[in-house]
């Protein structure tokens, strides 16, 4: 277990803006990655494996895309005890992303609004610091998530989406289509049926070439929004399966605000993420499982904040969970919390 509760810092930064806080928190974990000061929030590895997209996943605790987007913090982030680290979003080129500020808590409900809209340093920064992370070599996963510019006219975004795979492809372990982050213009737009299917007709194109070039074929997920309603959820799924795509991630932040109304924060602009999706997340999940059939790969996102929340992604039909915003409200002990919740959840279905 980590040396320093997160009790402890958490009043410290909850004190700080939202994102003054992630940033303090980042730089904190990049220099302290390597070090003695690791063991301050390292977990011991609970080991759990399953086998999923032709991959050996360690355990079924992930951190999901978005908190480390410049793919700084891999090693850090892994020493808590995530069998699998994602990291991204990317872009080709950087970009500051949208103004501040972007970032809002709503500690009722649990809960984060982002607005950030994939600010980043640019490809060629994001693949230098993962060629400096380690935490492959240890038998972990690596996800690395890709997406557009802004600036990029959205009918011109599978050129943005083939050069960020091409520049990705040889580190990664599996690579994560974004499709679904409400921040950046007309992006959801690609999960209509016309769109996705184009994108991920040339998406699986290129990954033939690269898998050609490189000796190896890196398994292809793609991530979707709660937003959906049934008839796009079929869709999605159907498309999936035509372009060979190895497995979807379920899901991204939701524009709704049912559940938060009344509360500080509540009507800003972005994507809410925390307690109030965990349902929206699992009602998809169930849908793509139920659409899907057994077998096909599902990573389950959305509302994690307890061992409890992370069952249900199981119950729900996803493989293996992943965490963000849980990770903010309860600290490292989450990721050691769940990966054990999650054996002994095998071992008494074993039993």
């Amino acid at each position: 277990m980590s040396l320093l509760p997160y009790a402890f810092a958490r009043p410290f930064l909850f004190g700080l803006d939202p994102e003054t806080a992630h940033e303090l928190t980042l730089g904190s974990l990049a220099r302290a990655q390597g070090t003695p000061l690791q063991w301050a929030y390292s977990n011991g590895f609970v080991p759990d494996p399953v086998e999923l997209a032709g991959l050996r996943f360690p355990n079924r605790v992930g951190l999901a895309a978005g908190l480390d987007k410049n793919a700084r913090c891999i090693d850090a982030l892994g020493a808590m005890g995530f069998g699998f680290v994602e990291v991204g979003t990317v872009t080709p080129k950087a970009q500051p992303g949208n103004p501040r500020p972007r970032m809002f808590r709503l500690p009722q409900a649990h809960a984060l609004i982002n607005r950030l809209g994939f600010n980043n340093e640019g490809l060629d920064a994001f693949v230098r610091n993962v060629q400096r992370s380690r935490f492959r070599q240890q038998g972990r996963l690596l996800g690395l998530n890709i997406g557009k510019n802004a600036a990029t006219p959205i009918e011109e975004a599978t050129r943005d989406y083939l050069e960020c795979l091409a520049g990705v492809y040889p580190h990664a372990d599996y690579v994560t289509v974004n499709i679904s982050s409400p921040n950046t213009k007309n992006l959801r737009a690609l999960q209509a049926d016309e769109a996705l299917d184009a994108l991920l007709s040339a998406i699986a194109e290129r990954r033939e070439q690269l898998a050609t070039t490189h000796g190896r074929r890196v398994p292809l997920f793609v991530k979707i929004a709660p937003d959906l309603d049934e008839a796009q959820v079929d869709v999605i799924a159907a498309t999936l399966r035509r372009h060979g795509m190895d497995g979807v991630i379920a899901t991204n932040t939701t524009i709704s605000r049912e559940q938060v109304k009344g509360l500080a924060h509540a009507e800003e602009a972005g994507g809410l993420s925390g307690t109030p999706v965990l349902e929206p997340s699992n009602r998809v999940i169930a849908q793509l499982r139920a659409t899907l059939g057994t077998g096909y790969p599902i990573i389950g996102v959305g509302g994690v904040l307890s061992a409890r929340d992370a069952l249900s992604k199981l119950r729900a039909g996803a493989d293996v969970v992943q965490i963000y915003t849980g990770l903010i409200y309860r600290g490292p002990a989450l990721v050691d919390e769940v990966a054990r919740a999650l054996r002994r959840d095998r071992a008494s279905t074993r039993g």
